[in-house]
């Protein structure tokens, strides 16, 4: 008997010897290159987690403005992208005249002074609204930044003519419907912006990605399905060094407090997504409840390992991005005072 334990724990341990070899991340290559911020929708305002108001309208339970940008505006846009992110996420939609407006809501209500869906519109409707009447962080008594966006609801070809050239988009898809992918085409063609060259990316629900996937084959495009199944199938079955079907040519998303969780993280990770195609973001904390939920504060880069090349989704493009790329920074030091008080509130209130 006492043999028999003897040779199960020898064969206990050297397999777990051979899964510890065979997932160290320190026996793999260091990735080549840095960690790529993702700005979702530009700088822009953020929630406040001490307000419960507003029902599903995130501007009516905003923080404290201490800043006048907006989502989804061109000046938003370039602000994250001249802070140092390498690719904005951008929210599309189709305007009643075919073309593609930039905007995160399906009606117009919660942050504009418009009304009704915004597919009911033309473009030239939507961008005589203001951008910022709806925002407000006590209630409703007072609307800091109504007056300061006016018209400034962008045609998805101005954002494009107002980034550098070595900075991508991700396109997020607001609906459901495949034509969109046709129609985000067209305006794509129409600006001149090849998407595969440009390195591009699109995301959203199955169907107007798989169009995507159908016009351009070599591009970068996932659902928020793909990215989960790619993570949870890779902590199932990782320790076999066989990276799953799912993930190969695909995306994986790491919640940023469940990174202990993957095989090999992050060296030994990247490199087997790298060699079958794969992508890696790293996303905000998995209780936040979203698939897309990104950093809230710079200290949260911290917790990233500082090998880690890939792609990391930045909800606060006024801080993060400087906080990594501080020779980039171009706030005056009121700017960043306040953005110094506003993050210890935020931070207060976790």
């Amino acid at each position: 008997m006492n043999k028999w334990l003897y040779y199960l724990g020898l064969t206990l341990a050297a397999a777990f010897l051979a899964l510890t070899v065979l997932n160290a991340s320190w026996l793999a290559p260091e990735p080549r290159g840095s960690v790529k911020l993702i700005s979702q929708r530009g700088v822009g305002q953020l929630g406040s987690a001490q307000s419960a108001g507003g029902g599903p309208c995130t501007a009516k339970r905003i923080e404290p403005v201490y800043h006048d940008y907006i989502e989804n505006t061109v000046t938003g846009i370039r602000r994250s992208l001249a802070h140092g992110a390498k690719m904005a996420q951008v929210d599309i939609a189709p305007t009643s005249d075919g073309r593609i407006a930039v905007f995160r809501d399906p009606a117009l209500d919660c942050r504009t002074d418009g009304t009704g869906p915004l597919r009911d519109k033309t473009m030239t409707e939507l961008q005589r609204l203001d951008m910022g009447h709806g925002y407000t962080a006590d209630g409703g008594e007072t609307y800091p930044l109504r007056g300061k966006v006016a018209g400034r609801m962008p045609e998805l070809k101005q954002v494009i003519a107002n980034i550098p050239r070595n900075k991508q988009l991700m396109y997020h898809f607001t609906s459901g419907d495949p034509r969109e992918a046709d129609l985000l085409a067209a305006a794509l063609a129409e600006a001149g912006r090849d998407p595969v060259a440009a390195g591009d990316a699109f995301y959203g629900d199955a169907a107007p990605v798989e169009a995507v996937r159908k016009r351009y084959p070599d591009v970068w495009a996932f659902t928020p399905e793909e990215g989960q199944k790619c993570a949870s199938d890779y902590i199932l079955t990782g320790w076999s060094s066989v990276l799953p079907a799912s993930c190969r040519g695909g995306t994986m998303v790491i919640p940023l407090n469940r990174q202990f969780l993957y095989w090999g993280w992050p060296n030994r990770l990247i490199a087997r997504m790298a060699e079958h195609g794969g992508k890696v973001i790293v996303g905000g904390p998995a209780d936040s409840g979203r698939p897309d939920a990104g950093l809230t504060v710079p200290e949260q880069l911290g917790e990233i390992p500082s090998s880690f090349n890939g792609y990391v989704w930045v909800e606060d493009s006024w801080n993060i991005p400087p906080a990594l790329n501080p020779g980039l920074d171009r706030r005056t030091i009121e700017q960043r005072e306040a953005a110094a008080a506003a993050i210890t509130r935020r931070l207060e209130a976790q």
